[in-house]
């Protein structure tokens, strides 16, 4: 009667198992299957970066829910977990106040959604393509290939500039030409360079501003528009392209000039010239002061 009692036992035993290996089985189907439904779901009317967020809530949620289920189907007392988790998590959050304020961040970037997945980005002095975003952190992959994490925290307390949010960008072109040219014949140059590019917008038109005289040239600056994944193309072909037609134009970019000066007391000191041969010829001794 004895091994009846125990086979009868180790019967029950086994059910309870099988049963809750099942529950955690399905639970992970349902999880699975439920958090893909909702995230194509969601697609559909929010950004990549809260469908995310959500089909990650669901599946946690259900599969917590499946594997209490299965916890209770093995014997567990649930309020005697619930209440050993609720001390544990108060012991916890007083260890981790980090983490705690990382999460918060990320709600609070969750509600404002400054960028999402696939966005460009610059924090301080990294830049990067938006790989994933968390609730405790934002991982980043730079252009040259390198993975950054940037805690929630961090992107709150610090200015964020969002390289990709707009359809177009403006490239600032800034140029300094000689005091002897003419202001309108350089602007007509550059308006025809930027004709001539097909990566140059037509609207909005190109902006030319002269921002003063600086110590050896005049200071221009013209800013053109053009779509977002051209800009790095339009930078390099824009200080191409008014290179070669400054040098066509016999318009001048002038560099700083050094006169060295020994003061009026001192001597005028020899300068030697070296002929293209290589041979020194001593030339008149000249003064360079003024």
């Amino acid at each position: 009667m004895i091994d009846s009692i125990v086979q009868a036992i180790n019967y029950e035993l086994i059910a309870h198992i099988l049963r809750a290996a099942l529950l955690l089985l399905a639970g992970f189907v349902i999880a699975t299957l439920a958090s893909r439904t909702a995230f194509r779901l969601m697609m559909r009317r929010v950004g990549e970066h809260h469908a995310t967020l959500f089909r990650r809530i669901i599946y946690w949620g259900l599969l917590a829910l499946f594997m209490a289920s299965a916890l209770r189907e093995m014997g567990f007392n649930l309020g005697v977990l619930l209440g050993a988790a609720g001390v544990l998590t108060v012991a916890v959050g007083f260890a981790s106040q980090t983490s705690a304020s990382n999460l918060i961040s990320g709600l609070f970037m969750v509600g404002e959604r400054p960028f999402q997945v696939g966005d460009v980005i610059r924090i301080g002095t990294t830049t990067g393509e938006v790989l994933s975003i968390d609730l405790l952190s934002v991982k980043l992959r730079t252009f040259d290939n390198l993975f950054v994490r940037i805690p929630n925290e961090t992107l709150i307390k610090t200015e964020l500039t969002n390289l990709t949010r707009f359809p177009i960008r403006r490239f600032d072109l800034l140029v300094g030409v000689a005091y002897k040219e003419s202001i309108d014949h350089v602007r007509e140059v550059l308006e025809r360079v930027a004709n001539d590019n097909p990566l140059c917008l037509d609207e909005p038109a190109p902006l030319f501003m002269f921002l003063g005289f600086g110590e050896s040239s005049l200071n221009l600056q013209f800013s053109i528009w053009t779509q977002r994944q051209n800009f790095l193309e339009l930078r390099n072909t824009m200080h191409k392209a008014v290179k070669e037609a400054f040098d066509a134009e016999g318009i001048e970019i002038p560099f700083p000039h050094r006169t060295i000066y020994t003061g009026s007391v001192t001597d005028p000191f020899p300068i030697r010239s070296v002929s293209p041969k290589g041979s020194e010829q001593d030339q008149p001794e000249e003064s360079s002061s003024k």
